[in-house]
């Protein structure tokens, strides 16, 4: 147990599994108090119980605003204020060629990847602004900083949460609030395994998939994404703001390649995070 964020309350969305499962845990041993918010009740429900009174679950679409909202509007009843909001909830979404990319699709994708980052932000800003403090993250990814590392719709909505962090905090700095992103390479979860592997339950092919992938030839873990949201959401980075911490061992300055605008047209439902 560490005090790095003794005191503090955060929402994490997509908390119930991956990256999210694991910050809510990492934050909680850092002395932090969160929402656990994610649509898996039972996971949810089960990442909250086995912290304990340090954590609440509560059921959240990040694509309906009043969920969102009332997400944040839990933490401040339960304790009094919010000061860290993690947008990290998320799915794959349509991949294959453009020509063949249904619209319908394409719009459920960017709702879950772009949008719920709107309704997260806008909603911690309103509990924030009066308070004078907070910090927003984002979980971004490497296709949001390259082209040809994701999907066309996921990259095109991780370049936008891109770019709405540095236009939240060119906005939210003179209300004491710093906004920054996190971008991803290869993580072992539920969305990966299925994007890289065609397995949601294949983690360890995904952290050897990750391993021979990088520059350095270290397997990723989830926590490596958790102790970058730490250090961001900590007085640490006090001075950080509007800034994306790519978190890839370096892979993303390699270039990318156009494998998945070559795969057949379809919607990955896979929980992010």
């Amino acid at each position: 147990m560490g005090d790095r964020l003794q005191g503090k309350v955060a929402v994490v969305t997509g908390g119930a599994s991956g990256i999210g499962e694991a910050t809510v845990r990492r934050f909680t041993q850092e002395g932090a108090r969160v929402v656990v918010a994610d649509i898996q009740v039972v996971s949810g429900q089960r990442v909250a119980d086995s912290i304990g009174d340090a954590a609440r679950f509560v059921a959240c679409d990040v694509t309906i605003e009043e969920q969102v909202a009332a997400a944040v509007d839990l933490a401040v009843a339960t304790w009094g204020h919010l000061d860290i909001m993690f947008n990290n909830a998320g799915i794959v979404g349509v991949v294959g060629p453009i020509a063949d990319t249904d619209s319908l699709a394409w719009l459920k994708t960017i709702d879950v990847l772009f949008n719920s980052v709107f309704y997260g932000s806008k909603h911690a800003a309103r509990v924030m602004i009066p308070r004078r403090a907070g910090t927003i993250i984002t979980t971004s990814s490497i296709a949001g900083v390259i082209g040809g590392l994701g999907p066309h719709a996921y990259t095109a909505a991780k370049h936008g949460v891109i770019g709405l962090t540095r236009s939240l905090a060119s906005e939210l700095n003179q209300h004491g609030i710093r906004v920054n992103a996190i971008a991803p390479g290869t993580i072992p979860t539920a969305l990966t395994a299925m994007a890289v592997m065609g397995d949601s339950s294949n983690l360890d092919a995904v952290a050897e998939h990750s391993r021979v992938t990088n520059g350095l030839g270290i397997a990723a873990d989830p926590m490596d994404i958790a102790n970058a949201a730490l250090y961001l959401a900590s007085e640490e980075a006090r001075l950080v703001n509007g800034h994306t911490l790519t978190v890839d061992a370096g892979r993303s300055i390699n270039g990318g390649s156009a494998r998945f605008a070559s795969s057949a047209p379809a919607m990955l439902d896979v929980a992010a995070g």
